[in-house]
């Protein structure tokens, strides 16, 4: 009687140790929100349609065959794309590492050793007592010999080691969406720096166009003093202007390097000419793009798609930190063959060995790094939402913006070509009435000035339209199809 009470207490006492070791802590859970605006409220009506330019490849998308070769080369050759698609790879290595670790571990080993029984120890003075017949003593000393496979394996029995795969193979997958966002971010860059070379190219022509001009009026205006109708003010302030655009084309010249280098470096090569045709600049249009639903963002933008892979792993990173508190199943085994001299190892049955064992443990006093792993788990679970909420809604603003910029560059450049055609109408006629004396030397070189000034900001302009176009396909997703 007192037996069986001993052990139902004891069964007791067992049974509430382990729901004790199973019991978690409650933490506060945050979902994230995947709600997102209707439309755009900044695109035209143009732009308002289900279809997508972030589905267009960058093949069709871009129509300029140096530009095109730029980004082939670029995507084969820049260094840091390199250098993240063997982040990929480190990414699927872990994805194999723990896809084993749920399955058994086996190895095969030999082991020989030998060992020296001391006479006073208990196995020598057992043998010393005993009656033993000396050819069936132990040997001394005493030589081991063994042969054998040995497994251990982990019984996943809460799922802790397949949701730790899983979430290895969802940061896998985000690492390629992180690729996917680089690769969208580096044709951008690459045409916008594209598009900015050709400006300055213009803007260069421009520049010489007017030293030509400043230079024709500059001798006009000596032999207007030799005639002594100019003063040597003015012969001065002219040849300063000349001066200044010269000035201004050394500026140019170098920003032309600059660029030319940058897109060299973006294409993994070292300084050498960019081919382009810079007299096509001025026939661009920028494309007519249709934005889509801001819902479709989720699907297009690889940073979106990045983190909300991280976020599903880092949801099941808690369940594998919840899956430390409960009781851990560990199984081992070995079979083989030992015996003191290598001559009996095939002596068989006789020299055979195995064994077969299980452990079952479950943590119960001082779980405070487990509390602590689960609670960081769960933060970080946490932090990945307001990372995922984070990136739609940038997402989202960097649309609408350069939608908007797309229409207010559109009328922008409009004005600007007026404002240019009038600039130009006023330079001939400073330069008539100069000639004639009707009208001051300033008011040709500011009406001249003015003129540069305008034909520079509407390549400016230009320039700005189509930097607007590849933006928005940027930020629509595309580019990395």
């Amino acid at each position: 009687m007192l037996k069986k009470r001993l052990y139902q207490c004891l069964s007791a006492a067992g049974l509430a140790l382990a729901v004790g070791a199973c019991k978690t802590p409650e933490l506060v859970v945050k979902n994230e929100s995947r709600n997102t605006p209707a439309s755009y409220s900044t695109a035209s009506a143009a732009t308002r349609d289900s279809a997508n330019t972030a589905r267009v490849q960058w093949q069709q998308f871009f129509a300029d065959p140096n530009l095109k070769s730029l980004i082939e080369t670029a995507l084969q050759h820049n260094q840091e794309l390199n250098i993240t698609l063997q982040e990929i790879e480190i990414a699927r290595n872990e994805v194999r590492a723990r896809s084993g670790e749920y399955l058994p571990f086996v190895g095969l080993g030999a082991r020989a050793d030998v060992e020296k029984v001391g006479r006073y120890t208990l196995q020598g003075a057992t043998e010393e007592k005993v009656d033993i017949k000396e050819d069936h003593r132990t040997p001394d000393p005493l030589t081991n010999f063994q042969l054998g496979a040995f497994a251990t394996w982990e019984v996943d029995i809460w799922h802790k080691l397949r949701n730790a795969k899983k979430s290895a193979a969802l940061r896998y997958l985000a690492s390629v969406e992180g690729k996917n966002f680089m690769v969208t971010n580096l044709i951008a860059e690459i045409a916008n720096s594209y598009y900015e070379l050709l400006a300055l190219d213009n803007q260069l022509l421009i520049v010489k166009q007017n030293i030509g001009i400043q230079s024709n009026a500059l001798e006009l205006v000596k032999l207007q003093k030799e005639s002594a109708r100019a003063t040597e003010l003015a012969v001065k302030r002219f040849e300063a202007q000349v001066l200044h655009t010269k000035s201004l084309q050394y500026k140019l010249q170098q920003s032309i390097t600059e660029t030319e280098n940058r897109l060299n470096y973006l294409a993994g090569r070292y300084p050498q000419p960019v081919a382009r045709d810079d007299a096509s600049f001025n026939n661009l249009v920028p494309t007519v793009l249709t934005a889509g639903m801001p819902t479709q963002l989720l699907s297009n933008r690889p940073d979106i798609r990045q983190a909300e892979q991280q976020l599903v792993a880092a949801k099941l990173d808690v369940k594998v930190a919840r899956a430390n508190f409960y009781p851990s199943l560990r199984l081992t085994s070995g079979i083989g063959l030992a015996a003191f001299n290598p001559a009996l190892l095939v002596s068989t049955p006789e020299s055979m060995l195995y064994s077969l064992g299980g452990d079952l443990v479950a943590p119960l006093f001082n779980r405070n790094g487990i509390k602590a792993a689960y609670s960081t788990a769960n933060a970080l679970q946490t932090q990945a939402v307001y990372r995922y909420e984070k990136t739609v809604l940038n997402a989202y603003m960097e649309v609408a913006n350069q939608l908007s910029n797309i229409g207010n560059l559109e009328k922008s450049y409009d004005a600007k070509s007026k404002e240019v055609a009038a600039l130009n109408q006023s330079v001939d006629i400073s330069n008539s009435l100069f000639r004639s004396a009707r009208a001051e030397y300033t008011e040709v070189l500011f009406t001249q000035r003015e003129a540069l000034e305008s034909k520079f900001d509407l390549i400016e302009t230009k320039m700005q339209q189509l930097h607007a176009s590849v933006n928005v396909y940027r930020a629509l997703g595309g580019g990395w199809q």
